[in-house]
């Protein structure tokens, strides 16, 4: 399984993966953080193809070309606004994981790049973040043969460790399960 998952530092924009997914907001148009360099990197082909898809719910994703990325796609996961934890937000984070993975699993993607989703101005504590996402890939990778490789993408060297932390653990978790 460690093959299939790596943590990353750096700028999403730059993988040459299948697919990135954008921390997107539910109307699916440039906001800031993550989704405005996704959008800028991509052009403006990318804000046309999203107005077409009429919007994504919180927890749910959507798929259109990566235009000017070097990524083919761009899977657009709309992460919850944190709340304190008392309004579905762990379920609906996950959701955006599992729905992504699906999409890339749906169209033959290989390798696919997620951002620190909804732990930007959404206020998600990176570190329950950065659990949920690890737990929810691993699970998935568990059941399905694609995609090949998953990268989750840390920005800026603080968010490493925590991101890093969090893979571990959950390796060493799954390990002991399947043990």
């Amino acid at each position: 399984m460690r093959k299939r998952i790596q943590a990353w530092t750096g700028d999403i924009t730059k993988l040459e993966v299948d697919a990135i997914v954008n921390a997107a907001n539910t109307r699916l148009l440039p906001g800031s953080g993550v989704c405005g360099a996704i959008h800028s990197a991509a052009g403006p082909e990318l804000m046309t193809a999203c107005l077409a898809l009429g919007g994504c719910p919180t927890g749910e994703a959507r798929m259109t070309p990566g235009f000017g990325l070097t990524a083919r796609y761009v899977i657009h996961a709309v992460g919850p606004v944190w709340q304190g934890g008392k309004s579905r937000e762990e379920t609906l984070l996950a959701s955006c994981y599992q729905q992504s993975l699906a999409l890339a699993t749906e169209h033959g993607l290989e390798t696919i790049a997620f951002p620190a989703i909804s732990t930007g101005i959404y206020g998600f504590p990176p570190e329950r973040a950065a659990r949920i996402a690890v737990r929810t890939v691993l699970a998935y990778l568990a059941e399905y043969p694609l995609p090949h490789s998953v990268t989750l993408v840390a920005y800026g060297e603080d968010s490493y460790p925590l991101l890093d932390r969090a893979l571990r653990q959950g390796l060493a978790r799954f390990q002991e399960h399947r043990s």
